[in-house]
C-alpha cells in the first residue's frame, strides 16, 4: 500500500522558519522524483519545489528560491523542506508528491500539512 505522509506544518509569525517532512511506503522510493505543491486559499495548486530521484538535482519556484532547500533521504525514505524566512503568502496546505516519469507516468500524494504565517 503506496502512503506519503507529511508532518511538520504548523503555525509561524512572519520571518520565521519550518521544517516539513514527508516519509513514504509502499513503492520503490529512491526511483521517484519527489515534489512539493501547495494551495493556499483560493488559489490553484502550485508546484514548489522539486528533486531529482538520485537527489542530485532541485528545482524551486521562483517565489521560494533562496528562503525554501529541498532535501532527501533514501534510506530512510524521507523528503524534507526547510522553509525560511516565511512570509503570509506561503500560507497553504503543503502535498508531497511522488513521481516517477513515462512509460511509468505513476503520481502519488499525500494528505498534506498545513502551514500558516501569521503578519
Amino acid at each position: 500500500q503506496v502512503q506519503l505522509v507529511e508532518s511538520g506544518g504548523g503555525l509561524v509569525q512572519s520571518g520565521g522558519s519550518l521544517r516539513l517532512s514527508c516519509t513514504a511506503s509502499g513503492f520503490t522510493f529512491s526511483m521517484y522524483v519527489m515534489r512539493w505543491y501547495r494551495q493556499g486559499p483560493g488559489k490553484e495548486r502550485e508546484l514548489v519545489a522539486a528533486i531529482s530521484s538520485a537527489g542530485s538535482t532541485t528545482n524551486y519556484a521562483d517565489s521560494v528560491k533562496g528562503r525554501f532547500t529541498m532535501s532527501r533521504d533514501n534510506a530512510a525514505n524521507t523528503v524534507s523542506l526547510q522553509m525560511n524566512s516565511l512570509k503570509p503568502e506561503d500560507t497553504a496546505v503543503y502535498y508531497c508528491n511522488a513521481y516517477r516519469a513515462p512509460p511509468f507516468n505513476y503520481h502519488y500524494w499525500g494528505q498534506g500539512t498545513q502551514v500558516t504565517v501569521s503578519s
